[in-house]
């Protein structure tokens, strides 16, 4: 059974091993995986990084404003 993840794209959210904030860029419910990036970005974007749902600490629940 797929269990639904309590985060969505466009959350902002901290790391188990990091403090900084990262935009959750998609989620893959099936695999318990996401792809997020660093947020704010940087003037030249962010590289985007798969990791685990189980590394997702903190969330903010609404869209980060540019």
């Amino acid at each position: 059974m797929t269990s639904v993840s309590p985060f969505h794209q466009g959350d902002c959210v901290t790391l188990v091993s990091d403090s900084h904030t990262y935009q959750v860029v998609g989620i893959d419910d099936s695999h318990n995986r996401c792809w997020v990036r660093r947020w704010p970005l940087a003037r030249h974007g962010c590289p985007v990084f798969e990791i685990s749902l189980q590394q997702l600490e903190g969330h903010q629940a609404t869209t980060p404003a540019n």
